[in-house]
């Protein structure tokens, strides 16, 4: 490391020997009384004043704490307490189905060999050249705001991408292209996401994107029938995620937001819709035909927000904090649509004090079309879930219908193509096509394990709801050990192998 690097502050996690408190290892105490003197408000104790250290959060007087230092205020620390665990402060991203993403502008080669032999005027003339295309809903009204990447060359990544105006129009610079290979377009909500291959241009139709039909049958419906309005009664799911909410059908009891500097009490949704699509699925309550409804509509739902404002990426801090306040709130069930980060110890400590204290944590695998299961749903504490889809019931000119990977025993049932799988995974459930709700009381269509795994929290909390005894036991280990094992004992195989989908799907 470069002196220059090392004077930069960086941030970090400091974590006990064990688990997120020190009370966790009654030994440690020593190090409980340095946690406790290390707040935002209090100076910093002797032996650190004057360190290039800052206190930014904490979760615990005694406990996990969010810091920013450089290298030689983490030596003098490691000096004063070499039993703490100093962590770095990672990212994990949403677990949807990522948006295809232009690496390259779209003019060809051939104008690139021309500038490089002294064309160099045409050349710009040509890479400014733009194409306007226009998008129109099913009833003929403009689409607005809508994402769209158009491929010229969809292997090198070559291509153009905008958002529509009010007009349902984008002018996207194409260079003098004939032809785009693939075109996406993804609305904002209450239409489906289209893909067209092999457009010829210029184009001067419209293109027609198909507006959802909530009396339709999508994939998670199909795997798991209609709910009874009363499934899922008396059982608690957190969903740690970008917020939930507002929408009509999706109450919230509470929550917070633990992203560091924000107000904990905003734990709806950030903007982004992730987290009120995920939170739908778990426990909407809309009536079919004019809603959609989840898989346990009678849950409590609370929202623990983990993304900042206009953020993509989720701090290893809040979401440890995240898990720790669902724990205390009573949550039965967590659920974590997110990953793609490094192993981390303060998620996994965090997921394996929820564990001790009954509390079952559910994971998405992941979107890389990977043999491994990304963290933290590689975590042997929380189980993963792999998404699967159903053909014919997303429109054949979807981004859903073109996700299909290997075939089930029932040939019309599909892995995801982007699905992760590995020896990791535990499940599978629903997660391509798969329509939810999104503020404000507006409904879209999302792909990803991001998907699959709320249908599988929703699932476990049924099967909790329905066994009494268990819901009232003593929250231990042993308890939440039992309500995963509801899960796997329901768990029927629908023929993809054990490394794409686990025990199965615990439904219909």
């Amino acid at each position: 490391m470069s002196t220059s690097k090392s004077r930069v502050p960086q941030r970090y996690l400091l974590l006990p020997p064990r688990g997120l408190q020190t009370s966790a290892a009654p030994a440690s105490a020593h190090l409980g009384t340095l946690l406790t003197s290390l707040q935002p408000t209090l100076a910093l104790p002797r032996g650190l004043a004057g360190a290039g250290m800052r206190i930014v959060d904490s979760v615990h007087e005694n406990g996990i704490k969010l810091v920013e230092m450089d290298a030689a205020a983490m030596r003098r620390l490691r000096e004063q307490a070499p039993g703490l665990r100093i962590v770095p402060e990672v990212f994990y991203r949403t677990a949807r189905q990522p948006i295809p993403t232009v690496l390259g502008p779209a003019a060809p080669r051939s104008a690139k060999r021309r500038a490089a032999a002294g064309g160099r005027a045409r050349a710009a003339t040509t890479a400014a050249a733009a194409t306007v295309l226009n998008f129109v809903g099913s009833d003929g009204q403009p689409v607005a705001g809508a994402t769209v990447v158009a491929f010229t060359d969809f292997a090198q990544r070559l291509g153009a991408q905008g958002k529509t105006k009010a007009d349902g129009r984008v002018s996207l610079k194409l260079g003098t292209a004939k032809r785009v290979q693939r075109l996406y377009v993804y609305p904002v909500d209450s239409l489906w996401p289209l893909l067209k291959k092999n457009v010829a241009l210029p184009r001067t139709k419209a293109f027609t994107l198909r507006a959802i039909d909530l009396a339709a049958t999508d994939a998670l419906q199909y795997f798991a029938a209609l709910a009874p309005s009363g499934n899922g009664a008396g059982v608690v799911v957190g969903v740690v995620d970008t917020g939930v909410g507002p929408h009509r059908d999706v109450p919230v009891a509470g929550g917070a937001n633990t992203v560091t500097g924000e107000n904990e009490a905003d734990y709806q949704d950030n903007g982004d819709q992730h987290g009120t699509h995920v939170g739908g699925i778990v426990g909407a309550r809309g009536l079919a035909g004019h809603g959609m409804r989840g898989l346990a509509p009678a849950v409590t739902l609370r929202s623990y927000r983990v993304f900042g404002k206009g953020s993509d990426g989720a701090s290893n801090f809040a979401i440890a904090k995240a898990i720790d306040r669902a724990v205390a709130d009573g949550c039965d069930l967590i659920n974590m649509s997110l990953g793609g980060g490094p192993a981390d110890p303060a998620t996994s400590a965090a997921i394996a004090d929820a564990r001790v204290a009954g509390v079952a944590v559910v994971c998405a695998s992941g979107n890389d079309g990977a043999a491994t299961v990304s963290e933290p749903g590689a975590d042997s504490r929380a189980v993963a879930v792999g998404a699967f889809g159903r053909k014919g019931l997303a429109p054949a000119d979807s981004v859903s219908a073109s996700d299909v990977g290997r075939a089930g025993k029932d040939k019309r049932n599909f892995m995801a193509d982007f699905s992760n799988h590995g020896t990791a995974i535990d499940f599978a459930g629903p997660g391509v096509g798969i329509v939810s709700t999104v503020p404000v009381d507006r409904w879209a269509v999302m792909d990803g394990t991001s998907m699959a795994s709320p249908a599988l929290a929703g699932a476990a909390a049924r099967l909790l709801s329905a066994d009494a005894a268990l819901l009232k036991s003593a929250r231990d280990q042993q308890r939440s050990d039992a309500i995963l094992q509801l899960a796997f004992r329901a768990a029927k195989l629908l023929g993809f192998g054990a490394e794409y989908e686990g025990s199965g799907w615990p439904m219909k």
